[in-house]
């Protein structure tokens, strides 16, 4: 029987290494592609994406000889597992996941800005809760644990002299989906969430929630970076042209959505309700787009405290994201 046990875990030793060397050979070999693999959350804060799908500026930059495959995903964590294993080469996801994973395996990289601001923290109508230093002993739903809204909890927190459970602080935090934390607030399972845009808006409807702190005032402000446009390093060394194709799209759906707000809030009405099965209210969109910028811009500042904040979550072992940023090929989109 020991020998059976030590073969089977010599089986599983080796199976780990060579799925792990398939993903760092996949990752690492510039090649070029005839399909991009494109990945987006259906989300507000993603809103580049989902109208520049909608409008075709990504397929029509592309051209006709190269094929797009967009794939939603419903957090980051998903996004990042998915990028790391060659499932996907380009696309849209949030500052938190995508550095902590570059930390452990720098194979990514950011090219642009997409959203600042979007997310919000929010408190339940009977909690009590006016200040951030309320929340000593309450309990914070978040998307996921690591994920943007998490590093933005952890800074105001940090400036309130406060902290999370187990971490020298009492505000004990707890990962949930958004769509699930409406029916958290109505039991009372939680006393307050950050959340990024539309959720903020409808726990606000759904469950009666007060504002602590708006998307001007959470995190870094208006200047907290909440989705940014990545892409593997094997992609963009292999495709440059490509890479540039689509970050003109991105730059595209952003001066669109900037120039034309009541239709892009249309387009994102009907996308969002086609991607989750859920009507979605125009008002409560148009609510969410006010509270998100979107851009095509990076706060280099904000990601490096992100960093920071990461490490001493223990979320990675080091906050230097030197390569973490590759903003040469939007400036040749750009021109800035």
């Amino acid at each position: 029987m020991k020998n059976i046990h030590g073969i089977r875990a010599w089986l599983a030793g080796l199976l780990t290494v060579l799925t792990l060397t398939g993903c760092a050979s996949y990752s690492q070999e510039p090649k070029p592609v005839d399909t991009v693999r494109f990945g987006y959350f259906p989300n507000v804060t993603h809103m580049a994406a989902i109208v520049g799908l909608d409008k075709g500026y990504f397929q029509e930059e592309l051209g006709p000889g190269i094929k797009l495959e967009p794939k939603t995903f419903p957090n980051g964590g998903l996004f990042m597992e998915a990028i790391s294993t060659g499932q996907i080469d380009f696309g849209y996801t949030g500052p938190g996941p995508a550095l902590i994973n570059y930390l452990k395996n720098p194979t990514h990289h950011i090219l642009a800005g997409a959203v600042d601001g979007g997310a919000v923290l929010v408190v339940r109508p009977d909690s009590g809760i006016t200040s951030v230093k309320d929340l000593d002993g309450k309990r914070v739903a978040i998307p996921g644990i690591g994920n943007t809204q998490d590093l933005a909890l952890r800074k105001v927190l940090q400036e309130a002299g406060m902290g999370i459970k187990g971490f020298g602080g009492t505000v004990e935090v707890m990962a949930q989906s958004p769509a699930d934390m409406a029916t958290l607030f109505l039991q009372q399972n939680v006393d307050a969430a950050a959340v990024p845009e539309p959720w903020g808006v409808n726990l606000q409807k759904k469950a009666g929630a007060k504002i602590l702190l708006d998307w001007d005032r959470f995190g870094w402000g208006k200047e907290t970076t909440n989705t940014v446009v990545l892409a593997t390093k094997s992609f963009t060394d292999g495709n440059p042209e490509l890479t540039k194709k689509l970050l003109r799209a991105h730059v595209r759906a952003v001066r669109f959505i900037k120039e034309h707000p009541d239709e892009a809030v249309a387009i994102l009405v009907k996308q969002l309700k086609a991607l989750t099965g859920k009507e979605m209210n125009v008002e409560e969109i148009k609510a969410a787009v006010a509270r998100s910028n979107a851009t095509y811009e990076v706060h280099e500042n904000v990601l490096e405290e992100m960093a920071k904040i990461s490490e001493e979550a223990g979320y990675s072992t080091k906050a230097d994201i030197s390569g973490f940023i590759d903003l040469s090929y939007l400036k040749q989109v750009t021109g800035k």
